[in-house]
C-alpha cells in the first residue's frame, strides 16, 4: 500500500466517520471516547499485525518511508472509531446481548473480507495457507471491537446514560 493510498484511506475514514457522528447524534464526549477508542484499538490491531508477521500468517508489505508505521496507526485508529459510535448505539438499544451479536457479527464477516481485499490487492495484504491466519483475523476484528468499545466507555460512560445531541422534533 502507497503512501497516497493509505492518506486516501484515511480521508474516506474521516468522512465515515463524520458521517456516523451525525446520524448516531453522539454527543462530543461520545465522539472523543470514540476516538479514544479508536488509538487503543490501533495500537492492539498493530500488535497483532507484527505478531501475525511474525508467525509467519500473514503480510502487509510496507511502503518504503519511515513514517509508513505512523501513518498505518492513524489509518487504523480513524478507520475503527466509527465503529464505537454504531457499537454505542447497539449497547444503547439492545445492552451487552446486542453487543456480543455485534461482536460475532464482525469476527465472521472480518476474515472473508479481509481475504477479498488481499484477492483482489496483493500489495496490500498477502495470507498465509491454512486455518491460524482466518482464525487470528477473527479474533483480531473482535478484539479491535472489544478493545475499543471498552476504552470508549471508560471515557464517555456507559451508552445508557447517554442522552443525544439533536432534539427529537415535536409534532
Amino acid at each position: 500500500m502507497t503512501t497516497l493510498q493509505m492518506l486516501l484511506m484515511i480521508g474516506l475514514y474521516a468522512a465515515a466517520l463524520v458521517a456516523v457522528i451525525y446520524f448516531t447524534r453522539a454527543t462530543a464526549r461520545r465522539v472523543v471516547g470514540a476516538l479514544a477508542g479508536g488509538a487503543a484499538a490501533g495500537l492492539m490491531a498493530l500488535g497483532s499485525i507484527k505478531l501475525c508477521e511474525t508467525l509467519g500468517w500473514w503480510k502487509i508489505p510496507s511502503a518504503s518511508t519511515p513514517y509508513f508505521g505512523f501513518i498505518l496507526y492513524v489509518g487504523l485508529a480513524v478507520s475503527c472509531s466509527p465503529i464505537y459510535l454504531v457499537t454505542w448505539r447497539v449497547a444503547r438499544g439492545f445492552g451487552w446481548r446486542g453487543l456480543a451479536v455485534f461482536v460475532v457479527f464482525v469476527a465472521v464477516v472480518g476474515p472473508p473480507r479481509d481475504y477479498l481485499y488481499a484477492a483482489t490487492f496483493p500489495k496490500w495484504m498477502v495470507f498465509s495457507a491454512g486455518f491460524a491466519p482466518i482464525l487470528a483475523d477473527s479474533v483480531t476484528y473482535s478484539s479491535i471491537v472489544l478493545v475499543g468499545h471498552t476504552v470508549m466507555r471508560l471515557v464517555a460512560g456507559p451508552a445508557r446514560e447517554d442522552r443525544f445531541a439533536r432534539g427529537t422534533r415535536s409534532p
